[in-house]
C-alpha cells in the first residue's frame, strides 16, 4: 500500500539516506546467511542504500533486491552494479522461489490493515524451510515519525498474531532489541526469525 508521504522523505533524500554510514554486517544479518544454503538465493524487501544486498552478493549469494522507492533503488544499483526492482510489498507474486527473504527496517512501513497479507505473499514466495528475517519498531499505535514517515508500532503479542493468520511458521521466533534508526531516536526493536513451515 503506497503512503505518499513516506515515499517523497526517501525520494528526497535518497541520495543522504542511501549513503550513510553502514559497513559491517550487522550480527542480525550475520545469523541470517548463517541459516541459508550456501549460494542460496534471496528476497531483499526494502534494500534502501544496498548495503545489506552488497554483503549478501560478495558472500556469494544470490540476490533480487527490491525497494518502493525508486529514487532509493537507483542509488542501490550505483553500489550494487545491477538492477534493483522496484517494487512495494502487496506486489510480490513469486511463488516458492527463494531460500531466504530478508526484510530489515522495512516492512514496518505497513499499515496494520495489510500486514498480514503482506506476510501471506512473503510465506508464499519462500520454498518450503525457507528462512525469513524481518525489523520492527515497538509499540501500540500507528504514526509518522519527524520526518513524516507512516509506521506500524506493533508489540510482540500483535506482530505473533499477523505472522500466524498468514501462514505455518516453524519456529516463530521474535526477540526485542535496544537501539535507534535515521532519527537517532531511542528504539525498541522487535526482531522475527521464522521458517516457512
Amino acid at each position: 500500500m503506497k503512503d505518499d508521504e513516506t515515499l517523497r522523505f526517501y525520494a528526497q533524500q535518497a541520495q543522504v539516506y542511501a549513503n550513510r554510514g553502514r559497513v559491517a554486517p550487522s550480527a542480525r544479518l550475520e545469523a541470517f546467511l548463517a541459516g541459508l544454503p550456501a549460494g542460496g538465493d534471496v528476497l531483499e524487501l526494502g534494500t534502501g542504500g544496498g548495503q545489506d544486498a552488497l554483503i549478501m552478493i560478495e558472500r556469494g549469494f544470490a540476490v533480487s533486491p527490491t525497494d518502493g522507492s525508486p529514487e532509493l533503488a537507483k542509488e542501490a544499483e550505483k553500489r550494487l552494479g545491477r538492477p534493483v526492482a522496484i517494487m512495494l510489498f502487496e506486489e510480490l507474486e513469486t511463488v516458492d522461489a527463494y531460500d531466504g527473504v530478508w526484510a530489515s527496517a522495512s516492512l514496518l512501513h505497513a499499515p496494520r490493515e495489510a500486514l498480514t497479507g503482506i506476510l501471506a505473499r512473503v510465506h508464499r514466495a519462500l520454498h518450503p524451510g525457507g528462512l525469513f528475517m524481518a525489523s520492527f519498531k515497538g509499540g501500540k499505535a500507528e504514526g509518522r515519525d519527524t520526518f513524516g514517515r507512516f509506521y506500524s508500532y506493533l508489540d510482540e503479542a500483535t506482530l505473533r498474531r499477523h505472522y500466524e493468520e498468514a501462514g505455518n511458521w516453524m519456529p516463530l521466533v521474535i526477540e526485542t532489541e535496544s537501539g535507534s534508526g535515521y532519527d537517532r531516536q531511542p528504539t525498541e526493536w522487535l526482531w522475527v526469525t521464522a521458517r516457512r513451515g
